[in-house]
């Protein structure tokens, strides 16, 4: 992913790479797990603080890219987690008083304070952060604005307040409010977040000789270049050594044929409704929103569900494997209640960890390669879901002139247009629901800035066929398997 952190990025895929030379050439025991700490930290001078810290570091990100929590929080089953080792140099007073102080002799501060946390220091005023309530009084009355709110990137980033702090200012997620969005990983200056990796569990799969498919995400597109196409990619795979590889537009084609069928019959008692590709939005409605998750939320499954249940029907006992820019997909891929899901999700960076570590890169190649309508390959863009959804509806002859829809990327925007559906106050008919902002395109493990992947996405996309979703979808047994979350058949045709 291309952020302001290319350092700490480089940092733990280099682990990631190495922890998979070691994975294909069987040899990912304990003793040499321990050489590679030492090889990747050998002292005796540190990088960046000391080299017992930063060995430790590196021992923990070797635990989650062995898709082992780290030893820290050895029970967890959030896919999303703090490295306490990475994770101490962050300010642990939200309210800091700055030089700017002029020790001035109405003290303000200490006035506006109902928790005596305030005290004349040396030179400026002090904050003690025991005492701080975080009420922000002492800033509003600082004549000077000399004391100033320091939030931690992490907590800012978060969506849905799931982080916090213990005594020791060690970050602590709240895996009942966390819905392993992931923003917060890339938001960390220390790379003291990070998630678990399947990276090992999917190269033990290829050396043991099983179909291992890969399917990638729609956001594919764009993410390595104008000149990477789905095939490009396909054929890297393949070299790594997967048996095929499936791109999920197709997947984005049978969930809107099968959403629109749900929407059409919403219509008709007035219901409002919410899409349910984004698993970020989905643990947004299932944890902060029951009731909303309950009555109002789509049952059709995402698409890379549907690619995972169609491939596990065409192909029988076959490991599928979703690679995208999401890390709530992992979450996703980890739900008991959605049977037949993918088997292991990685992130764009993993892969190309996975590559590096056979020594492969991206080539351009001549073949095409499309399965998917355009409208199921633009499911990756914000308002790309609820597009294709109307598109099946229009293609089965319904007029959709007055359908009005809540298009929300990012977490504020989500939290609003739910907030409206809540209170009886939402004017539009369904919300199309993504955590991230511009949509899966912008996800926490993109591989590129936003304008790069926009640019390469339409010229990409400018070569597809305008092949139509519901003709599309006649080339495939869809009555065959399920589209709905929990297993069942869903009611009529699509």
């Amino acid at each position: 992913m291309v952020t302001n952190d290319k350092g700490i990025v480089s940092f733990k895929h280099k682990i990631m790479e190495e922890v998979c030379r070691l994975a294909w050439d069987g040899k990912l025991n304990d003793e040499e797990k321990e050489k590679l700490i030492y090889k990747i930290v050998p002292g005796p001078k540190s990088q960046y603080c000391c080299v017992y810290k930063e060995r430790e570091i590196v021992r923990q990100r070797i635990r989650l890219a062995c898709a082992e929590c780290p030893s820290d929080n050895p029970e967890s089953k959030c896919v999303v987690q703090v490295i306490n080792a990475a994770c101490d140099d962050c300010p642990i007073s939200a309210f800091s008083v700055t030089d700017s102080c002029r020790f001035c002799m109405g003290r303000p501060c200490i006035n506006s304070c109902r928790f005596n946390a305030i005290t004349p220091g040396d030179v400026r005023m002090h904050i003690d952060s025991a005492k701080c309530k975080e009420c922000g009084m002492c800033a509003k009355a600082c004549p000077y604005g000399a004391i100033v709110h320091i939030e931690r990137p992490c907590k800012k980033a978060c969506p849905v307040g799931a982080i916090t702090y213990d005594e020791y200012g060690f970050c602590r997620i709240n895996e009942e409010k966390c819905i392993q969005c992931g923003q917060c990983i890339h938001n960390c200056p220390f790379g003291a977040i990070g998630s678990k990796t399947y990276l090992v569990n999917i190269i033990n799969d290829i050396l043991a000789g099983k179909e291992v498919i890969a399917m990638c995400a729609p956001a594919t597109e764009g993410q390595f270049g104008e000149n990477i196409s789905m095939a490009a990619v396909k054929a890297v795979l393949k070299k790594l050594g997967f048996a095929d590889m499936v791109e999920v537009g197709l997947g984005g084609d049978m969930t809107a044929a099968y959403e629109s069928l749900e929407w059409a019959e919403a219509r008709k008692t007035g219901k409002k409704m919410t899409t349910s590709c984004c698993p970020a939005f989905i643990n947004m409605l299932r944890q902060h929103y029951p009731e909303i998750f309950k009555e109002n939320m789509s049952n059709t499954v995402s698409p890379m569900c549907a690619i995972s249940r169609y491939l596990k029907l065409t192909h029988p006992g076959c490991v599928t494997v979703f690679v995208g820019p999401c890390i709530a997909k992992k979450s996703e891929s980890n739900d008991p209640t959605i049977p037949d899901n993918a088997d292991y999700v990685i992130t764009y960076g993993e892969l190309r960890s996975l590559m590096r570590s056979r020594d492969l890169d991206f080539e351009s190649v001549e073949d095409s390669y499309q399965e998917a309508s355009v409208w199921g390959k633009r499911f990756a863009a914000s308002g790309g879901v609820a597009n294709a959804v109307l598109e099946c509806m229009k293609e089965r002859g319904e007029d959709v002139s007055d359908i009005k829809l809540s298009k929300c990327a990012g977490g504020m925007e989500c939290k609003k247009a739910i907030g409206q559906l809540k209170f009886g106050m939402l004017q539009e008919d369904f919300i199309e629901g993504m955590i991230c902002s511009g949509g899966c395109v912008g996800g926490p493990s993109r591989h590129k800035t936003e304008v790069e992947i926009s640019k390469a996405r339409e010229a990409l996309l400018s070569k597809a066929d305008g092949r139509k979703v519901l003709e599309n979808l006649k080339n495939y047994p869809m009555e065959k398997f399920s589209m709905m979350r929990d297993g069942s058949m869903a009611e009529g045709k699509f």
